[in-house]
């Protein structure tokens, strides 16, 4: 059996293993489906045994994509055992960039343009901006949400597909869900079958909600896993055909599914708007991200938080310190928000051939943060500036 394949096999058995103890998925999505079930692990040793095995035949056999991908599993799976590594050393092999954080002179540059695209819409900077934010585009009833994401694909579809040039089909099943997650929105899937799901306990529904998660998870996920499946059925590629959200190529997806609605409607000054003021605040979430698991205090986090951002509450923000500091899948994952986001921002401010380059790219492998990289050498370092 090849080594990429056996690779994939582990990861799969793996994930049958946290599914049947009622754990989070490993697979987020799974670009080559077996024809059959995976038999899952007798534990979770006998899973890291494995990987480990298979990390020092990766590295015998110079295959740097699988090594890659297998450091990323090894470091998350440690951490579901009890593993607690210091933060650089965790994100750096999950997500593939150093947490350096943000200067203070940077986050209140990006401040500044967020109050900038707020005042055009004559909204202001207080403790009701988002609220405020929110009502400026037309209220959806539940029943009307899966329709208009619809109508936005539709419409968006063919120049988003011209912009990352594919012709990848997906099928797309939509259902609604009310959980206790951090998520309002969720997409997973083999192969070209995509599911996305609506949690509707965080979840709230305007027009520009259904226009972003129609970009988002319809054009940008949905369409760019459909588009890698593509390509693995077509070529023989060296990448794992699976994807989670412990490993690096998250950066891009979670970056570049921010901007894309951005990309679509430059010209839009609620999307404008929303885009600056989510690129800010992922710019305080990573701040926080950092000096929480640096040692700071929850209190002391939580007064920097309100500071920048005067609409959280205290519940909002003490559910950030938590998941970012002792869930084991989201101290790596919610890191990809802020690195990608901070990335693509930039990219798209530059704009031009590299722009045009890294969208196409982006839809024919799962770049990491290294080979974004090097697709953009001059732009900013993934993960900071400081």
């Amino acid at each position: 059996m090849p080594l990429r394949d056996a690779v994939e096999e582990a990861i799969r058995r793996w994930d049958a293993l946290e599914r049947s103890r009622g754990e989070a998925p490993v697979i987020d999505f799974d670009c080559a489906p077996p024809g059959g079930q995976p038999s899952p692990y007798d534990n979770r040793f006998a899973a890291l045994d494995d990987l480990t095995r298979l990390r020092i035949e990766a590295d015998t056999h110079h295959q740097p994509a699988l090594r890659t991908q297998l450091d990323a599993h090894i470091a998350y799976l440690g951490a579901l055992i009890g593993q607690q590594l210091p933060l650089d050393e965790y994100i750096s092999l999950t997500q593939g960039c150093m947490p350096r954080s943000w200067t203070r002179d940077y986050i209140e540059q990006y401040a500044w343009v967020a109050r900038e695209a707020l005042e055009s819409l004559g909204i202001s900077w207080d403790e009701d901006t988002w609220t405020n934010l929110h009502a400026a585009s037309e209220q959806l009833s539940a029943a009307d949400v899966s329709s208009a994401i619809a109508e936005y694909a539709d419409k968006y579809e063919s120049s988003i597909r011209r912009l990352v040039d594919t012709d990848a089909d997906f099928n797309l099943t939509i259902e609604d869900v009310e959980v206790d997650a951090y998520w309002s929105y969720w997409l997973d899937g083999t192969g070209h079958d995509t599911r996305l799901r609506i949690n509707k306990s965080r979840a709230s529904f305007s027009r520009v909600d259904a226009y972003r998660f129609a970009l988002h998870e319809v054009l940008g996920h949905a369409l760019q896993y459909s588009s890698l499946t593509a390509q693995a059925e077509s070529h023989t590629v060296e990448w794992p055909r699976i994807l989670a959200v412990h490993c690096p190529h998250q950066v891009l997806f979670e970056g570049l599914a921010q901007v894309l609605p951005w990309v679509a409607s430059p010209d839009d000054e609620i999307i404008c708007a929303r885009t600056r003021i989510d690129h800010f605040m992922n710019l305080v979430r990573g701040q926080i991200h950092i000096l929480v698991n640096s040692g700071m205090t929850a209190a002391a986090c939580r007064d920097l938080a309100r500071r920048h951002v005067p609409w959280w509450t205290d519940e909002e923000i003490a559910r950030e310190l938590y998941d970012r500091s002792r869930n084991p899948q989201l101290r790596s994952y919610l890191w990809a928000y802020p690195a990608g986001m901070d990335w693509f921002v930039k990219l798209v401010e530059a704009g031009g051939a590299t722009l045009a380059e890294v969208l196409r790219e982006a839809y024919r492998r799962p770049l990491t943060p290294s080979e974004l990289h090097q697709l953009w050498p001059t732009g900013p370092i993934i993960g900071g500036n400081q």
